[in-house]
């Protein structure tokens, strides 16, 4: 993972492909599928070299999704069925109302998504 982090975490999109091409030479014989998903797919993945470390970092971090399932698990294991469709929607919404803790940076990052989708 340390050398595959190396690609995604490259400072912009011709170094990214340079670490590619290092982690292929590394891991190629063993890891040959991956190295084919990433360069068959480099035109869809090379985009994310145009935002700044700090989206980046939302993009490629699973934390934030990880801790959400979490808490949507917690909220209905004790409840096998709930009676409808909007009762389940409700009661998730409602566990995610306890979030109190921003993400790192989140003013600057907010501002730059404006910019860039305005």
């Amino acid at each position: 993972m340390k050398d595959l982090k190396s690609v995604y975490q490259a400072p912009n999109e011709e170094t990214g492909y340079q670490m590619l091409i290092e982690f292929e030479e590394k891991w190629g014989s063993q890891y040959p599928r991956c190295i084919k998903s990433w360069k068959d797919n480099w035109e869809v993945i090379s985009p994310f070299f145009n935002y700044s470390d700090n989206i980046r970092k939302i993009m490629y971090t699973t934390n934030i999704i990880e801790n959400l399932n979490r808490q949507y698990r917690k909220v209905t294991k004790g409840k096998p069925v709930f009676p409808t469709d909007t009762s389940l929607l409700k009661s998730l919404f409602l566990a995610t109302k306890k979030w109190t803790q921003r993400q790192k940076n989140w003013d600057q990052i907010i501002n730059e998504l404006s910019i860039i989708h305005s």
